[in-house]
């Protein structure tokens, strides 16, 4: 990523939702959901998660499928 503020967000087949950048996840309380500090975030879609809002790698169990065109 350059200097500038910039976030990228990649939604893979079969899996999450990976925002690259920084950025500050809200619930719909307006609580600010923690996030290590790493450089991506990843999201689940596939609603298996028991760490939602965050993929945790079920969607490789629940047999999740989806793939997205642009």
């Amino acid at each position: 990523m350059s200097d500038t503020a910039q976030v990228k967000v990649t939604v893979y087949d079969d899996g999450p939702i990976e925002i690259e950048g920084a950025v500050t996840l809200v619930d719909e309380n307006g609580n600010v959901l923690p996030s290590d500090t790493g450089e991506s975030i990843f999201l689940c879609r596939c609603g298996a998660s028991v760490d939602k809002p965050f993929c945790d790698g079920s969607h490789h169990d629940c047999s999740f499928k989806s793939k997205l065109t642009a």
